[in-house]
């Protein structure tokens, strides 16, 4: 199967920057996408971010000129890179790895534990 490091998160003031990383590792051929999604109290769980194994990204509106999103395929690591982080931020950040095809022909979908992301004074 396939398994998550993520790190990190944490508190940071408004204006600040945290780097998130994700390193998925287990019997894994290929990723074709991987990515972050968000999850603040009382709100469903939304698109941050992803990235394609071809490099191309995407990036929700809320987070476009603040959040850069990169990876290593040789790795099979994700990076956040989160600036002017603001209060509305704060949220569980989720490790998305997407058409994971698995050495035994496996294709699916996996996600990670989460890490807080705080954003405050």
């Amino acid at each position: 199967q396939v398994q998550f490091v993520e790190s990190g998160g944490g508190l940071v003031q408004p204006g600040g920057s945290l780097t998130l990383s994700c390193a998925a590792s287990g019997t894994i051929f290929s990723i074709y996408t991987m990515g972050w999604s968000r999850q603040a109290p009382g709100k469903q769980r939304e698109l941050v971010a992803r990235i394609t194994s071809g490099g191309i990204t995407q990036h929700a509106d809320p987070v476009k000129g603040r959040f850069t999103i990169s990876r290593d395929n040789a790795k099979n690591t994700v990076y956040l890179q989160m600036n002017s982080l603001k209060p509305d931020d704060t949220a569980v950040y989720y490790c998305n790895a997407g058409s994971v095809r698995l050495w035994d022909g496996t294709v699916a979908d996996y996600w990670g534990q989460g890490t807080q992301v705080t954003v405050s004074s």
